[in-house]
């Protein structure tokens, strides 16, 4: 049997303390051995056309246990699966507190590293690091990547209250050092560097990429400047939340909310740092979250998830419109191949993809119809349905058939859009206007090094108004109204 007949390809809800949902996580297939993370069961498995092995944390503490990881923190190097995350042992559901909301118990959280030896099929706790407190835990592990000059694991960490930022161990657990007190979430090697974004905690937010030298171990930064400046359509950069970062055609690229950032932070004068708008909806959750970015085929493949985070239950006046936003589905999961000056739309899905690997010369994708949600939306269970679908290659050149809703108080007078035409050749914009306006559409590509975006100007009747987007190509277009027209309603129809 090979790897792909041994695993399970559903995964109801089941025990697991946390928030909302978790997914399946790290999708590392190395050597002959698939790595997956189930959470919030906190379950590791390891397949292999020789057997199928589960870890619970027997090595970590007691039962029950939740938790596992939902960034994606999995790196391999010979022989060794290097896994991270976060789990409580024992978990702790505290229940409801009046009202609506319930929230867990963060006294056992620990932040861990795990390895796997391939060759043996067992594993080894190498790194934990707990907080011991109710309701304040230590960053999170989001990140590993393996550095082959120094021969340790870089380890990121953003998601939590305390010892955050840029660390390293060695491949046993030893070395333990910090590299870097920025928080940050999601990192790529880039030439003989590994970047990281650089997360504000007072907006959650990127501000800027830190580098960590490999061969001198000197950490260099580069703060983001005026958005309007290095925005590729010239508009503002609304909440660009954390998302995955990849490296290739010789830049880093960082995916966030809105869009990504791409150029080289260790040396702008060779090219600087510039933001592409991409599935921009305004105030909504839509963005490349708890998801993944690889290479393959000389490109990039990258999520963006319609519904990775969510807020269910709602304290104040801030958190009513945070809920709103997060819980307006404007369209689908996709996944995007970025192969520059193109991006394309390759797959469709429902509410997440939470990774992807290729096994056995097929895409092997994660997915989950639940989100992972706020602080007291805690529930005793995963309230997923977690699973696994399987793509041919050929996806990566196809172009499905796709709508996205946009309503006008998500976006204001905001720059929203960033779609990739590319493939389609019926591409249109309804837009059911409640009063005259204008709009602006900007067209622009994914050029190396950058092109800023052409405009075009379209005058909108109130009612139904259709604009033919044949004409824009295969490029990526964007969108600008010229007032404010809250009940309006875009759609963007791919076909």
């Amino acid at each position: 049997m090979g790897v792909l007949d041994k695993i399970e390809w559903i995964y109801p809800p089941r025990y697991g303390p946390e928030w909302g949902s978790g997914g399946i996580f790290g999708l590392k297939y190395h050597m002959g051995v698939l790595y997956y993370m189930l959470a919030f069961e906190a379950t590791a498995h390891f397949v292999s056309s020789r057997y199928m092995s589960r870890y619970r944390f027997e090595k970590l503490g007691s039962k029950p246990v939740s938790g596992g990881d939902t960034y994606n923190a999995v790196d391999a190097v010979d022989g060794q699966i290097f896994f991270g995350g976060w789990v409580h042992a024992p978990a702790i559901y505290k229940g409801r507190a009046g009202g609506k909301g319930s929230s867990i118990s963060f006294r056992n959280k620990y932040s861990h590293v795990h390895l796997y030896d391939v060759y043996d099929d067992q594993v080894e706790l190498i790194w934990k690091e707990g907080m011991g407190h109710e309701e304040d835990w230590v960053g999170e592990v989001s990140e590993i990547i393996y550095d082959p000059v120094g021969d340790r694991l870089l380890l990121a960490r953003a998601d939590g209250m305390a010892n955050l930022g840029i660390y390293q161990i060695d491949r046993a657990g030893g070395r333990y050092a910090r590299l870097s007190d920025v928080p940050a979430l999601k990192g790529s090697l880039f030439y003989d560097h590994a970047c990281f974004d650089m997360i504000d905690k007072a907006i959650h937010s990127v501000v800027g990429v830190q580098c960590i030298d490999l061969v001198e171990n000197k950490v260099k930064t580069l703060k983001f400047r005026d958005p309007y400046k290095i925005s590729i359509d010239k508009g503002a950069i609304q909440y660009p939340v954390p998302g995955v970062a990849a490296q290739g055609y010789g830049r880093f690229m960082l995916f966030v909310r809105g869009g990504v950032f791409i150029g080289n932070p260790i040396d702008e004068e060779f090219e600087e740092v510039r933001f592409y708008r991409l599935f921009d909806f305004g105030r909504s959750g839509y963005s490349p979250r708890r998801t993944m970015a690889k290479s393959i085929g000389g490109g990039v493949l990258v999520g963006f998830n319609a519904y990775s985070e969510a807020l269910i239950y709602p304290r104040d006046d801030f958190e009513r419109e945070l809920s709103r936003a997060t819980n307006t589905i404007a369209g689908p999961s996709t996944l995007v191949y970025i192969s520059p000056p193109t991006a394309r739309i390759a797959a469709a899905f429902g509410a997440r993809v939470t990774g992807f690997e290729i096994v056995d010369g097929r895409l092997l994708v994660a997915v989950n119809n639940m989100a992972n949600t706020s602080r007291y939306d805690a529930l005793p269970i995963d309230a997923g349905y977690r699973g696994f679908t399987v793509l041919d290659l050929g996806m990566l050149y196809s172009s499905p058939q796709i709508r996205f809703n946009v309503r006008g108080w998500q976006v204001g007078t905001d720059h929203f859009g960033g779609i990739p035409l590319a493939g389609y050749s019926e591409p249109k914009l309804v837009i059911r206007s409640s009063r005259d306006n204008r709009l602006t559409i900007y067209t622009y590509d994914l050029s190396l090094p950058p092109i800023d975006a052409d405009q075009d100007r379209y005058s909108l009747k109130k009612g139904r108004n259709t604009i033919d987007l044949k004409g824009h190509g295969n490029s990526i277009v964007s969108f600008k109204l010229e007032d404010p027209d809250e009940k309006t309603l875009i759609t963007i129809d791919l076909e």
